[in-house]
């Protein structure tokens, strides 16, 4: 049976992260002391301690769960577990790519410090929001988000989670008229999140401008194994398409759903999600039906 890592974005943090790793296993304390070193700040203070408010700033966020998924990496790679392929949702791609070999570990850091950053303040310069759709279909969705978007406010779908599981994005008034509209189209249920963005909107534009020149400069190689693409939903291996994707990821949806079952598809039927929580493997069992194999490697009790 093949395998695949799956490697967890925004909404997966929890105070403590990575503490019980740094703690037992030589390679993921390596990994993280790194992380601290290459950002110049105390990253590990934030994951590991109990300040739910300051993990939750986006740009501490993504640097937090891309070195937890990465420091639980090292101890695979140390076991010489690999997988037959990778997939990471939204800033998961990233820890994706690294735990593929098509980043180095530092470049991935600090990629995702400014993308962390950028997104921030993309966020503050035009507030947006997103909410979850429950119950509504992929084309119900889509045909809500066109439905109530006006030229000066837009909301498109920006996560495709899995099947009546999708989160759309976008200005706060074309977010908020999608929710109260949502039964309308399908939705059994709508839900505001709490977020500092519009992430995979057009709203992001001018975060993914900014970011565009630091993904020219970054060493992208081909990856050991397919890397499926949030983008796409679509294996590759070639490193242009890799930076291309990346870039367009942060204006476009992440298509969950359809990448899993791309992968099972492909002969692949177990599933470990690397990092913290188990959010991915609830989205496989709903994607692909409970029979499918999934576990969790995020924290000691994981590796046994």
């Amino acid at each position: 049976m093949h395998t695949a890592y799956l490697f967890p974005g925004q909404g997966s943090q929890t105070p403590g992260m990575a503490r019980d790793l740094y703690d037992a296993f030589a390679e993921a304390r390596a990994r993280l002391d790194d992380a601290n070193a290459i950002l110049g700040f105390d990253l590990t203070g934030a994951m590991f301690g109990d300040d739910a408010e300051t993990l939750r700033a986006t740009d501490i966020t993504q640097p937090a769960l891309y070195a937890h998924s990465l420091a639980a990496m090292a101890v695979l790679e140390a076991r010489r577990d690999f997988p037959h392929a990778v997939a990471g949702h939204s800033l998961g791609e990233y820890s994706a790519l690294t735990a593929a070999g098509a980043l180095s570990f530092e470049d991935g850091l600090r990629l995702v410090r400014l993308r962390g950053q950028l997104m921030a303040e993309a966020g503050t310069e035009r507030p947006g929001t997103m909410a979850a759709l429950l119950g509504a279909d992929d084309a119900q969705a889509e045909a809500l988000c066109a439905a109530v978007s006006t030229a000066d406010a837009v909301v498109v779908p920006a996560n495709y989670n899995s099947p009546g599981q999708i989160v759309v994005s976008g200005d706060v008034a074309a977010v908020e008229a999608a929710a109260a509209r949502a039964a309308e189209f399908g939705a059994k249920k709508a839900v505001l999140l709490t977020v500092s963005g519009a992430f995979h909107s057009p709203l992001m534009q001018p975060a993914a401008d900014r970011l565009g020149a630091a993904l020219a400069k970054a060493e992208i190689r081909t990856p050991r194994c397919p890397v499926y693409l949030n983008v796409t939903a679509a294996p590759t291996t070639d490193p242009d398409e890799i930076r291309t994707r990346l870039l367009e990821q942060l204006t476009s949806p992440v298509r969950w759903a359809q990448t899993l079952t791309a992968m099972h598809g492909s002969g692949i039927g177990r599933f470990v999600e690397v990092g913290t929580g188990n959010v991915l493997s609830g989205l496989v069992k709903r994607t692909l039906g409970r029979d499918v194999e999934t576990v969790q490697r995020g924290t000691v009790a994981d590796f046994g």
